[in-house]
C-alpha cells in the first residue's frame, strides 16, 4: 500500500460502490467521495447533463481531474465512477493512491439494479441488457488489472458485502503483499 491510504471501489454501475463505499467509510470511520457525486457538485449539474452538453469525453475530463486530486489525499474511501478505469491515467492514479477492490457484479444482476435509473446516461439505449454486457466485456478485464482486491457480489445483504470488502482490506493491509487477494460474497 502507497503512502496514500485510500481505498478506492471500482465496478460497473449497479455493483453498489455508492452504497457499500459510505457503509465501509462509516465503519473505518473515514470520509466518503462518491467521485461522480464530486464531479456534479464542482459543475453544479446531473451526469446526465454533463454527457448531453460535453459529450462522454467531457465528462471523463472532469472525472480525470477528480480522481488525480483525490489520490493526493489520504484516509478516504473513494466510489469511482463506473468508467473510471477506461483510462491509463485514472488507473495510475488509483493504483499510486492507495488500495483498489472491485467489486465484481454478473451482468444479470447489474441489469436488474439499474434498468430504471434515469441517471445512468449509458444505459438509455434500446438494449440497455446488452449495453451492460458490452460494458462489462470491455471494462471487467481493466477492474482486474486495477485491483488489488476483487470481491465477487452475487446479491444478498449489502451489510455482508460490506464485512466482506472490510475483511478483505485488513487481510491485505497486514500481509503488506502485493498479491491480488479474492473474496466471494455469498448470502
Amino acid at each position: 500500500m502507497s503512502a496514500h491510504n485510500n481505498i478506492y471501489l471500482v465496478g460497473m454501475p449497479g455493483a453498489g460502490k455508492t452504497t457499500v463505499g459510505r457503509k465501509l467509510a462509516k465503519r473505518l470511520q473515514r470520509s466518503f467521495v462518491d467521485a461522480d457525486h464530486e464531479v456534479e457538485a464542482r459543475t453544479g449539474v446531473r451526469i446526465p447533463l454533463i454527457f448531453d452538453i460535453e459529450g462522454e469525453q467531457g465528462f471523463r475530463d472532469r472525472e480525470s481531474k477528480v480522481i488525480s486530486e483525490l489520490a493526493n489525499e489520504s484516509n478516504l474511501v473513494v466510489a469511482t465512477g463506473g468508467g473510471a478505469v477506461l483510462r491509463p491515467e485514472n488507473r495510475a492514479a488509483l493504483e499510486r493512491g492507495g488500495m483498489v477492490v472491485y467489486i465484481h457484479v454478473a451482468p444479470r444482476l447489474l441489469f436488474e439494479r439499474t434498468r430504471l435509473d434515469p441517471n445512468r446516461p449509458l444505459l438509455q439505449v434500446a438494449d440497455p441488457m446488452k449495453k451492460i454486457e458490452e460494458l462489462f466485456a470491455q471494462r471487467d478485464p481493466l477492474y482486474r488489472e486495477v485491483a488489488d482486491i476483487v470481491v465477487n457480489s452475487v446479491g444478498g445483504s449489502i451489510s455482508h458485502l460490506v464485512k466482506q470488502v472490510e475483511n478483505a482490506v485488513a487481510a491485505k493491509a497486514h500481509a503488506g503483499n502485493s498479491d491480488h487477494t479474492r473474496c466471494g460474497h455469498h448470502s
